[in-house]
């Protein structure tokens, strides 16, 4: 069994456990506190992020995308239509862009900012930027989320999947970002339609399950948060 160094409330290793849930691989998992700098830690990935995915021969692989195109050369060339990339270079390209709003541009914007302010600077000592949560971010990274969810509300009222026909990585890094921020309670879907639609139906698949038994310590997540039908 793979291992994979990640923590529940982070969107790109949300990302990765969706990715092997699609293709039924099991993963073993240790929830990571990277502010603490373990030298374990370090020395798998000197630059101390997450996720990291201790691969055959336990050879650590670093970063939710490079991971992802790890897994499809290793899995998904064999899974057909149930493949998380597509074979056409155009499609693939519009997959790898969505990934990138969701795990880059969101994550910058938005996830980061909530994650650190309202569940990691709690329980982080000061001494590694604990304390008090910056109300002046919070406001900041509120203000972005509404750009998010009209783009996605529009990819979903106008796409049967976010990328196309069927789904894809673009579908799990939109629905690991989204899934943090419906857990904080921040996300408003009485005014994206399409979006909570396909939302629901991400919610819905296998794969998501053990995300919806996530719980963070001192944290729970808003009443509908493991509801399927919201």
């Amino acid at each position: 069994m793979l291992t994979l160094f990640h923590h529940p409330m982070f969107a790109t290793c949300r990302f990765v456990r969706l990715a092997f849930g699609e293709y039924g691989e099991e993963l073993a998992l240790i929830e990571e506190k990277p502010w603490t700098r373990r030298k374990e830690f370090l020395a798998l990935n000197p630059a101390g992020t997450l996720p990291i995915l201790l691969a055959e021969g336990d050879v650590p692989i670093v970063g939710a995308t490079v991971i992802s195109e790890y897994l499809d050369e290793t899995r998904g060339v064999l899974k057909r239509d149930k493949r998380l990339f597509a074979e056409d270079p155009m499609q693939r390209a519009e997959i790898r862009r969505l990934i990138d709003w969701y795990l880059n541009k969101a994550e910058s914007e938005v996830t980061r900012h909530l994650v650190r302010e309202r569940v990691l600077k709690p329980v982080m000592p000061e001494t590694a930027g604990g304390g008090s949560p910056d109300s002046g971010a919070i406001r900041a990274a509120r203000a972005n989320i509404r750009q998010h969810m009209k783009y996605t509300n529009w990819l979903a009222g106008t796409r049967h999947w976010l990328a196309g026909s069927r789904v894809t990585y673009a579908d799990l890094a939109a629905a690991a970002t989204l899934s943090v921020l419906d857990y904080l309670g921040e996300i408003d879907w009485r005014e994206h339609s399409a979006a909570r639609e396909w939302y629901t139906r991400v919610k819905s698949r296998p794969s998501f399950r053990p995300l919806l038994t996530d719980r963070v310590r001192g944290l729970s997540p808003v009443s509908h948060y493991a509801d399927l039908d919201f």
